[in-house]
């Protein structure tokens, strides 16, 4: 048996994509003005189509920041580019091979730091109330996030997990992570 591209989703024509984006026009509609108060810490993540990933997650949301520490790659790289498609040109981040000293002066600019992981002490990531602004750190995609950087975390955020499996992929709990704060920060801006 063959293997065939079947889409199943109509090219839309200009009358659909209006109504798709809504009156403005805009995927964004909703949003204008907001920055999200967040940067994100990637200490040692591998993969560099994990990296873009981040980088598009981070232009989705309006992300301040996004730090790659230790042997997290950075821009020019192609496969950061093939994922990012562009985002990593839109997004403000910053190398640094030490990820303790710069989470101390993301701490010490009145960041609080949260680490995204499975941990005795987690809370819950739809049930906690963040205090922003906030960096939110990810590890290594098999080892986690060091030890060090696990005790400067203010807080431990689990993503819940109804499967058999423990982890989601660092990018894809990235994403999960990022539009949940986006979702949180949005309603303390219209409801404060």
């Amino acid at each position: 048996m063959s293997s065939q591209n079947l889409s199943v989703t109509p090219d839309l024509n200009t009358q659909d994509a209006e109504r798709v984006l809504g009156t403005s026009g805009s995927l964004g509609a909703g949003y204008e003005g907001l920055h999200l108060p967040v940067a994100v810490l990637l200490d040692n993540v591998r993969s560099m189509y994990n990296v873009g990933a981040f980088f598009r997650a981070a232009d989705g949301v309006g992300l301040q920041k996004l730090c790659l520490c230790g042997i997290t790659a950075h821009p020019p790289k192609n496969a950061i580019s093939k994922t990012a498609l562009g985002a990593e040109k839109t997004v403000v981040w910053e190398h640094d091979w030490d990820a303790i000293k710069m989470a101390e002066r993301l701490h010490s600019s009145g960041f609080e730091i949260v680490a995204i992981e499975t941990s005795a002490e987690s809370v819950d990531l739809f049930e906690w109330q963040p205090k922003f602004p906030l960096c939110v750190a990810f590890g290594n995609e098999v080892e986690g996030l060091r030890p060090e950087l696990l005790e400067m975390a203010a807080t431990h955020v689990r993503i819940p997990m109804l499967g058999q499996k423990n982890s989601l992929n660092v990018a894809t709990a990235g994403g999960v992570v990022l539009y949940e704060l986006l979702r949180k920060y949005r309603v303390l801006t219209i409801h404060p």
